[in-house]
């Protein structure tokens, strides 16, 4: 068997007495999309960036494709691809200049018209990058980070600022990537982008990994309860829903109230009962499956926008 595509072994870095990242550990396999998940300031793209060599840890131990970061030579720097959270794009030159610039730089890369085309950039490659929208600056950075078709490509908070059609074609990006057995370590704080395209996520908080598996299993694992999302304006709290058969658990936010229940016909019945008796109407009354973001607000106490 081929050694995997990334080690990390109790990875360390802090800024002054900040930890942001306090024993960090995982392997990605060859093949796979995995995700990195957490709110800003978790430590994700510090963690990245210890990986990519962009960053010097306090310690522990980094393999990329087998090698120690700090031996990572020219040639396995050809064989990945790094896409920045923020970067430092040459404002004076076109979309195409940059790309054609950057190409140069490896030993093979892929036609600067297909990589417009897989961006959806073909109609601002004469501008100046200076003069792009956030969101095409996102899609220039990936694409300069895909140009050579990597082995492994890191992709740190790719989606951010990009408008709902624009991710979803970033994420048939991502697919295509694993149907050519290539390897994707992506950051994210979106929970649907996580458990849409990722094999397996670390789940991070406060520098550390709470929790770490394919996101399917981690629901699994905390969720045998449904919850029930609704808005009971002028009605009980929080502490008499939680109350309600068969709740386990309650959390409202801005108004609106989630339970997780274990036999949802019976909270709904004594939901509907409990309205009634205060005189009180239910709104927006919803019951639907457990996600990630689920699985956040349980291990943490808040959700990951927060």
């Amino acid at each position: 068997m081929r050694e995997p595509a990334v080690e990390v072994r109790q990875l360390r870095k802090s800024y002054g007495a900040i930890r942001a990242v306090d024993g960090v550990s995982f392997t990605v396999q060859r093949g796979e999309v995995f995700g990195i998940l957490g709110p800003n300031g978790a430590g994700k793209t510090t963690t990245i960036e210890c990986i990519e060599g962009l960053r010097q840890p306090d310690g522990g131990e980094v393999l990329v494709l087998g090698v120690p970061k700090g031996a990572l030579s020219a040639a396995i720097r050809q064989r990945l691809g790094i896409q920045l959270q923020m970067s430092g794009l040459y404002p004076r030159l076109t979309v195409r200049e940059v790309l054609s610039l950057f190409s140069s730089f490896y030993e093979r890369a892929l036609p600067v018209e297909r990589l417009l085309s897989m961006v959806g950039l073909e109609e601002v490659q004469r501008i100046q990058t200076s003069k792009l929208s956030g969101g095409q600056r996102q899609r220039l950075s990936l694409a300069l980070a895909l140009l050579n078709e990597p082995e492994v490509a890191f992709l740190d908070e790719p989606t951010t600022g990009l408008d709902p059609q624009a991710r979803r074609a970033l994420w048939e990006i991502v697919k295509g990537l694993k149907q050519e057995g290539r390897t994707v370590v992506i950051t994210t704080h979106y929970m649907e982008e996580a458990q849409e395209l990722c094999d397996r996520v670390a789940i991070m908080d406060h520098g550390r990994i709470i929790e770490l598996d394919s996101p399917q299993e981690l629901i699994r694992r905390h969720f045998a309860q449904t919850p029930v999302e609704l808005s009971l304006p002028g009605g009980p709290g929080l502490s008499e829903l939680a109350g309600l058969p068969a709740v386990s658990s309650a959390s409202e936010e801005n108004g609106r109230y989630t339970l997780y229940s274990q036999d949802v016909a019976r909270t709904i019945a004594a939901l509907f009962e409990l309205a009634a008796s205060q005189g009180v109407a239910l709104e927006a009354l919803a019951i639907r499956q457990p996600t990630l973001e689920d699985v956040f607000l349980k291990l943490t106490g808040r959700r990951i926008r927060e």
